[in-house]
């Protein structure tokens, strides 16, 4: 009897300790994750220009611009068609795509990553040649602010890829496109130049914050001032409204509906009815805040909307 009692002694001591172990490792890992969760996230020191990732689409190329406007060298990545480097090929002229990348600082590699959509989609012959080029958008991605402009880099990248490269060296040929930080860039580009541009694919974008900047005399945030506020979304929509003579510009706005930007767009796409602007408003099941989420499922018909654009104001057949 007494060594059956004592048995069962130790087992209970052993279940115990097992237990407290058990215990012990849970809320050690629970800290762990507390404090990981507490920790500040690193903000990248800015660039103007990046080097390109290892693991970079084969076909994407990186190159550096002089910029008059920044006094500094500013990166850019490019995605030429097949066949651009070809003998028979020397007289050719393509259309330009100029993808907006998301996120604050900038960088010009943060997008190039939609090269995986594209150029297949080149490759295979389902859409005709193009360039796509990837923009470095600035400290404060695609505006000017605090001496670094962003925008400005953007229109001086402009000429200096129709100097450099067999562009279609006019709006007839040149689009412009964005997700997220780039899909507000996209907005103010589009409203703001359309002599330069036939097609826009504002994606993804943060209307609301282009809102509150129209409302606030500048305010985006607590910490950060536009300093002129009429630079946003809304109100360039509107002065592009009363502009009779503003050139035709086909518009694609699209976004997922778990995206926290979703309800912002839906009030951006009635801002511009009520101002009589034709857009397409696309709204993608399903697909919260992602490029590649979205390109994964409408990736196709955003490239054929430009593709389109390009054919209908005469740019190619």
């Amino acid at each position: 009897m007494t060594c059956c009692f004592w048995n069962q002694k130790e087992n209970q001591m052993r279940q115990t300790f097992a237990l407290l172990l058990i215990v012990t490792m849970l809320t050690g890992a629970s800290e762990l994750s507390a404090q990981q969760k507490s920790k500040p996230k690193t903000v990248p020191a800015f660039q103007w220009a990046s080097s390109l990732p290892k693991n970079a689409h084969e076909d994407i190329q990186h190159d550096t611009f002089h910029s008059e406007a920044n006094k500094a060298d500013v990166g850019y990545c490019l995605l030429l068609p097949p066949g651009y480097s070809e003998a028979a090929n020397k007289s050719q002229r393509y259309p330009v795509v100029y993808w907006l990348h998301g996120g604050r600082p900038g960088g010009e590699t943060k997008n190039i990553s939609m090269a995986k959509y594209i150029a297949p989609a080149m490759k295979e012959g389902k859409v005709p040649p193009m360039i796509y080029v990837f923009p470095n958008g600035g400290k404060l991605s695609h505006y000017d602010h605090g001496g670094f402009k962003g925008e400005q880099a953007f229109l001086e990248l402009l000429k200096h890829v129709d100097k450099t490269y067999r562009t279609i060296a006019n709006r007839s040929g040149r689009a412009v496109e964005g997700f997220s930080q780039g899909g507000r860039g996209t907005g103010r580009y589009m409203f703001k130049f359309p002599e330069l541009f036939c097609s826009a694919a504002p994606l993804g974008g943060g209307q609301q914050h282009e809102k509150r900047i129209n409302e606030s005399d500048g305010k985006e945030s607590e910490s950060l001032t536009i300093v002129l506020a009429s630079n946003n979304t809304w109100s360039l929509a509107a002065r592009f409204a009363e502009n009779k003579d503003a050139p035709k510009l086909r518009i694609f706005i699209a976004v997922g509906d778990q995206d926290f930007n979703f309800g912002a767009n839906q009030s951006w796409s009635q801002h511009l009815k009520k101002l009589g602007i034709k857009h397409e408003f696309v709204i993608v099941p399903g697909i919260p805040h992602s490029s590649q989420k979205m390109y994964e499922k409408i990736g196709d018909q955003i490239i054929e909307f430009h593709v389109d654009s390009f054919r209908k104001s005469g740019a190619i057949e």
